[in-house]
């Protein structure tokens, strides 16, 4: 899994929780070498911010969804600041789950493995 996120501590508690559950990591602080770490890793599933340094959440789904190679590829965003539309604008832009911050371990677990 690709898990993409710029702050160190919810890097670290969304990479444990996949590596309790036996899943292999690559994380990145920011978006900006995402779509060359996915062709190389090629990711059963891309967890991303959306507020990120450098290259938008938005811009970075679309990224992905819009190369043939990882178009398939779920991609679940993960945000603290939901407003009024945003989980629509996650999901236009090819997101299949959305969860906010901060998140419940058990809801993110359930996520992952659904889009598994």
């Amino acid at each position: 899994m690709l898990v993409v996120e710029d702050n160190e501590l919810n890097l670290k508690l969304f990479c444990d929780l996949l590596r309790a559950h036996g899943h292999e990591v690559l994380p990145l602080g920011d978006g900006r070498d995402v779509l060359a770490q996915a062709l190389a890793f090629m990711p059963d599933l891309v967890i991303t911010d959306i507020h990120l340094p450098h290259v938008s959440g938005l811009d970075l789904i679309i990224s992905l969804k819009g190369d043939e190679r990882l178009n398939h590829v779920p991609i679940m965003a993960v945000t603290a600041y939901a407003g009024k539309g945003d989980e629509d604008r996650i999901r236009a832009a090819g997101a299949q789950a959305y969860v906010s911050k901060p998140i419940s371990v058990m809801r993110f677990v359930e996520q992952v493995n659904a889009l598994l």
